[in-house]
């Protein structure tokens, strides 16, 4: 946009009722009709948002279509999009369009949308883990929890299990198009994982697939131990949490934990091992269909094999299979986020 004086329509950014302001205002008229400063004014036109005309004198003359300009960037402002991004909104408003008969304008809203709802994202796992750490504090644990125990101490004669080639075919595969219930109380889209609104991959989301994570007083499936790669659950959740500030600062924007189980078996596991981030249940096995994960049966039961994603721009980056021991897993994670920076955008 150009900042040229054409076209009244109003938006809905809240730019009516200014028809009948007085041309050729000096700059302090316009900050007070616009509710702004001078000084942000005069950063709109640095940008090339506003281009006043000049006065014999050499003084910036503003009129009402320049009001108009400014009153639609605070609008915008209010609404979280910032005026470097507001040109595809004023002009839409020079032409005289609504926003809806402009393609860019509500390509912006989503952009917006869309950080908005990252932001959200990181602010509840922020909050998960300030309540986590203040229950730590207020109540702590007892010093003795065999039930707890029987679940963090693993046996040191641990099957290893083997590299079948069950995961090769994973790097480069798309994520897709499925959407899976979180304990967040939402659905978590894995197509759009690693996406910004450019459709470029400004982070990584870590997603670690397990079989079956153990509660306090309910028994394990009949030979758990002896099955290669079944046994460890609750320990490598227990890394990812006590990695999860480290893997953040690594370029992991999102972390998430996924099995089998339905989403109120998840919950509890979150609460009870007090977990920063949401854990994604798929009872039924939608992703192994998807991308051909590999799984396993215990007790007549269908399970996922231990593996770990890396997933940029809606794209497997990178894969850890097989996972042993599960316990020192999310510390390979992180080294492998350090090892490998993404770009600074």
């Amino acid at each position: 946009m150009s900042g040229g004086k054409s076209g009244a329509g109003d938006t809905a950014g809240g730019a009516s009722g200014v028809m009948g302001a007085a041309a050729g205002m000096r700059i302090g008229e316009l900050a007070r009709r616009a509710g702004t400063t001078v000084k942000a004014v005069r950063y709109y036109e640095s940008l090339g948002l506003v281009t006043p005309s000049r006065r014999p004198n050499g003084y910036r003359s503003y009129d009402a279509a320049d009001l108009r300009l400014v009153r639609e960037i605070r609008a915008l402002k209010r609404l979280g999009i910032p005026a470097e991004r507001t040109r595809p909104f004023l002009d839409c408003l020079t032409a005289g369009r609504s926003h809806a008969e402009c393609p860019a304008s509500l390509a912006g809203y989503r952009e917006a949308i869309d950080e908005l709802a990252v932001r959200i994202e990181e602010l509840t796992a922020r909050k998960a883990l300030l309540v986590a750490q203040l229950e730590e504090a207020a109540r702590p644990l007892p010093k003795e929890n065999p039930a707890m125990d029987d679940h963090l101490t693993l046996p040191a004669d641990l099957p290893v299990p083997p590299d079948d080639g069950a995961a090769d075919h994973l790097p480069g595969a798309r994520m897709p198009s499925l959407a899976l219930p979180d304990t967040a109380d939402g659905t978590v889209r894995l197509d759009g994982l690693g996406l910004d609104g450019l459709g470029l991959g400004p982070g990584r989301t870590v997603i670690y697939v397990y079989p079956l994570t153990g509660r306090p007083g309910t028994d394990l499936p009949e030979g758990w131990n002896s099955i290669p790669g079944a046994r460890g659950c609750t320990v490598e959740s227990c890394g990812f949490r006590d990695h999860f500030e480290d893997l953040r600062e690594a370029g992991a924007e999102r972390v998430y934990g996924l099995s089998s189980q339905d989403t109120g078996y998840q919950r509890e596991v979150v609460e009870r091992l007090r977990l920063p981030f949401p854990m994604l249940s798929d009872p039924g096995f939608a992703l192994a269909g998807a991308l051909g994960l590999p799984t396993f049966e215990a007790a007549g039961k269908r399970l996922y094999k231990r593996l770990t994603l890396i997933v940029r721009a809606g794209v497997v980056e990178h894969v850890f299979y097989p996972v042993f021991p599960p316990g020192e897993h999310a510390g390979r994670v992180l080294e492998w986020l350090r090892e490998r920076p993404l770009p600074v955008a």
